[in-house]
């Protein structure tokens, strides 16, 4: 009879590595649900649970309300719940700046970058810091109004709170899905089942997606969960799900499959083969097609299998149109050297979100612009706390084709650093929005980028006469297609006109919540007979917009496809249904908070105008 041992050695040796693989990933519901204070098989000491609110928000790329005020803003994250329970739209919470997919369908809207990975959905972020490093157990968010937005939870290695920077910052994936419509927009607290990680944290980050949203989703405050010692599985674990020894996937996506992807940069030992098959006969033309339909940590690990794949995937042509915005997290000034070479000829390049907490070095982004930027037509830089005046004049020096600019919440470049945009001529789009950018910087780039046909100002709060910028733009931004004024203070009937009767191509306007415009001085009818291409109108919280305004843009400007008059208390049923029946293209009306359009009148126009989003909000 053969001997037993063998097998009982291989079987003890799987299950071991069983418990491993668990232990690792713990993606199982009821490892997640475990805690060490509710366990009845206790081997291992207790390990008391943390729970604690968000002290502070570090970071975030977007939100609804001003930068001087708490209303609608990304820091009402921090501390103990304003609202919930109660469902509603509510100014004590945190708001993105948009939501739904109106904002991909104006005139402003950016074509997207290709080899964009499929698992990559985020659209906004905020990152919040917490009193105490744990091993998270459990995250709560706190949804009071059209919850599930939250697309992915991740935590950071770095504690915002140490005099000692690490020396190097890991993030891992503590929970990631594809966007799910919420039916309802009621409050819930949201508690994924999130990964077990293998470091202490107090640095967790929130990415959202709104595309599936009928509003804008409102967060109240963010419960962490965890101990201060590392959790330990113990042996008497419930039974193991064989779907545990599959490959975690989210390591792949994100953790794993990145961390080596500057290796995969780098210049490998290939094999050499008699020939490649098939591909020896396909042309070069046709290889590089189907190649583009890898993203990018693909076509690092294509490289590695011949000379021939290896010509086809370093190949400058390969890399026209590169967005690293999806690897954020392991983008550093190494990756950007190693991609230097594969870049010579790169035109699209986005940045956003990435170089943060030392990744990316001034002398490391500079170098890379010195080598690549001469194509270059459109450069992404949103969130890039890195830049400084220095990368700004480089981007001008090395850049003379660059035609969109985008430094959206790039809220550490100091004022002056803006001078240097007026260098570049060619300038098509600039976005600004929530910058530090001063008025003389701002009458500067106006004067000499006359091109401009796309300028997103909102949230600009350094720009003490707006009337003197709109004068500007009339005088000297003839192809002003869109303009965001989103939150500008001090506008009046006077810039008004010189903008209206100065930029006439005008088909995107956003003077949300500026206070100082005022209906009875005829601004908004003299908008409507000089701008009758206008597509989309954003006049948000203005009180004074009456049933006049309202008549005057459905006599003029019949290709109205976006309109926002949340809160006035002016406009009538009546006047909405002529809009309504002269815009035939009309899709999204924002009646919230209008005091004569009650749930009785939507209800209505929604019957007799099915094809329109007609959006009433509501507070309880």
């Amino acid at each position: 009879m053969p001997p037993v041992f063998p097998m009982l050695t291989v079987l003890s040796m799987f299950y071991y590595m069983c418990l491993r693989r668990r232990a690792r990933t713990a993606t199982r519901g009821e490892m997640n649900s475990r805690r060490a204070i509710e366990s009845n098989t206790r081997a291992l000491p207790i390990n008391v649970e943390i729970v604690q609110y968000a002290k502070e928000v570090l970071d975030f790329s977007s939100h609804y309300g001003s930068e001087n005020s708490m209303s609608y803003t990304m820091w009402n994250l921090a501390g103990i719940p304003n609202v919930y329970p109660s469902s509603g739209d509510f100014t004590q919470t945190a708001v993105f700046r948009t939501y739904g997919t109106w904002w991909d369908r104006c005139p402003s809207a950016r074509l997207p970058f290709k080899r964009t990975p499929s698992t990559f959905c985020s659209q906004d972020y905020v990152e919040l810091a917490f009193e105490e490093p744990v091993y998270p157990t459990a995250v709560h968010i706190l949804e009071t109004y059209h919850p599930g937005a939250v697309v992915r939870i991740l935590a950071c290695s770095a504690n915002p709170y140490s005099q000692n920077p690490p020396a190097e910052v890991r993030w891992e994936i503590l929970w990631s899905e594809a966007p799910t419509k919420v039916n309802g927009p009621q409050a819930r607290q949201f508690t994924p089942c999130i990964k077990q990680i293998n470091f202490p944290t107090n640095l967790i980050r929130l990415e959202v997606n709104s595309s599936l949203l009928d509003y804008y989703t409102e967060l109240d405050a963010v419960v962490l969960h965890g101990v201060k010692e590392r959790p330990v599985l113990s042996l008497k674990t419930s039974m193991i799900d064989m779907n545990d020894i599959d490959e975690d996937e989210d390591e792949e996506k994100f953790g794993c499959g990145m961390d080596t992807l500057n290796k995969q940069f780098s210049i490998v030992t290939l094999r050499e083969w008699p020939t490649n098959g098939y591909f020896d006969k396909l042309p070069y033309e046709l290889i590089q097609l189907i190649l583009s339909h890898l993203t990018v940590p693909d076509l690092c690990r294509l490289a590695q299998t011949c000379k021939l794949l290896y010509q086809h995937c370093c190949d400058p042509l390969q890399y026209i149109h590169l967005s690293l915005q999806p690897y954020w997290a392991r983008i550093n000034d190494t990756s950007l050297e190693y991609l230097q070479s594969r870049c010579t000829l790169i035109q699209w390049l986005n940045l956003s979100w990435t170089g943060n907490r030392g990744a990316i070095s001034v002398s490391g982004f500079s170098r890379f612009l010195k080598v690549c930027g001469s194509e270059l037509v459109r450069l992404e830089l949103s969130c890039g706390h890195f830049l400084n005046e220095t990368c700004l004049e480089v981007i001008t020096e090395m850049c003379p084709n660059l035609q969109e600019l985008n430094l959206s919440s790039c809220d550490k470049i100091p004022p002056q650093a803006f001078n240097h945009i007026a260098k570049v001529g060619s300038l098509k789009r600039l976005i600004l929005y929530r910058t530090k950018v001063e008025q003389t910087a701002l009458l500067s780039i106006l004067n000499f980028c006359s091109e401009l046909q796309h300028l997103s100002l909102g949230s600009c709060v350094m720009i003490e006469d707006y009337d003197l910028i709109a004068s500007m733009m009339g005088a000297k931004c003839k192809k002003l297609r869109s303009l965001d004024l989103w939150r500008c203070k001090n506008i009046t009937e006077s810039g008004i006109a010189e903008l209206a009767s100065g930029c006439q191509l005008l088909e995107e306007l956003d003077l949300g919540w500026c206070p100082t415009l005022q209906s009875s001085t005829g601004c908004f009818t003299n908008l409507a007979r000089k701008l009758p291409n206008l597509q989309k109108l954003f006049l948000t919280a203005n009180r004074s917009v009456c049933d006049t305004d309202i008549e005057e843009l459905a006599a003029n400007c019949t290709h109205l496809r976006q309109l926002d008059i949340l809160g006035t208390r002016m406009v009538s049923p009546a006047s909405l249904r002529k809009l309504l029946e002269s815009c035939k293209d009309l899709s999204l009306l924002d009646v919230s908070f209008c005091s004569q359009i009650d749930n009785r009148v939507v209800l209505e126009l929604n019957a007799n105008f099915p094809n329109v989003f007609i959006k009433k909000s509501f507070t309880q």
